[in-house]
């Protein structure tokens, strides 16, 4: 017997059609917080619009994988309905822009001294110029079906960075092995998903091909 909440989960469906339109959306923890980017709360999580780390080439040569008809990003505006404890408010608002898929994806970064994991602000304020800190960046993302909540699959990297606290002369100076790191993982998740992409759409093509419901 499975539990009627987790038989709803197993009973979903995948619903959108190819081409499709794919929107993004970087979510993260609801008190998120960075020197170049707030999050902006949605119940128990936080969505960031502000693109520190990626770039609008990212999201042009999405938009350039086979079966893509566009890629939109989910702006703020539509983000203004209220809180959210799960992804279903996302996927209300990916529904307005007329997008088939949705590409959640987030970042969770550490620092390391030694091997004492401590908050930027102190390694910031009180390290030696002579200690070796290390960055730890992963970076992941899932593929939804805006329509039913279907999860196609996740992808995720970790990137990693060392370097002496001697550069770190301000709060910006430091942040700056962050977004380098943020950058890296951000770069090798998009290779990730370009694969993960790729089963995607075999596996559409062959549910159609064969005359079965996608799913």
């Amino acid at each position: 017997m499975t539990e009627s909440d987790i038989k709803a989960i197993l009973d979903r469906k995948s619903a959108a059609p190819l081409p499709t339109n794919l929107a993004t959306i970087r979510a993260q923890e609801r008190s998120y917080y960075s020197y170049t980017a707030n999050g902006y709360a949605r119940g128990r999580f936080s969505v960031v619009t502000v693109r520190d780390v990626e770039k609008e080439e990212d999201f042009e040569h999405l938009a350039t994988l086979p079966q893509v008809n566009q890629v939109v990003p989910l702006g703020r505006l539509l983000l203004r309905g209220g809180p959210s404890d799960s992804e279903r408010g996302l996927r209300q608002a990916a529904a307005a822009l007329h997008a088939d898929m949705l590409l959640v994806y987030t970042f969770d970064t550490d620092f390391f001294v030694g091997d004492a994991l401590c908050p930027l602000s102190v390694v910031t304020l009180r390290l030696s110029p002579h200690e070796r800190v290390r960055v730890a960046t992963t970076a992941s993302a899932a593929l939804l079906d805006v329509r039913t909540g279907y999860v196609y699959g996740s992808c995720e990297t970790t990137a990693r960075r060392r370097q002496l606290a001697g550069g770190w002369t301000s709060s910006n100076a430091a942040d700056a092995p962050r977004l380098k790191t943020e950058r890296e993982a951000f770069e090798n998740l998009l290779a990730e998903f370009e694969r993960l992409w790729q089963g995607v759409v075999k596996d559409r093509q062959a549910s159609v091909g064969a005359g079965k419901t996608p799913g």
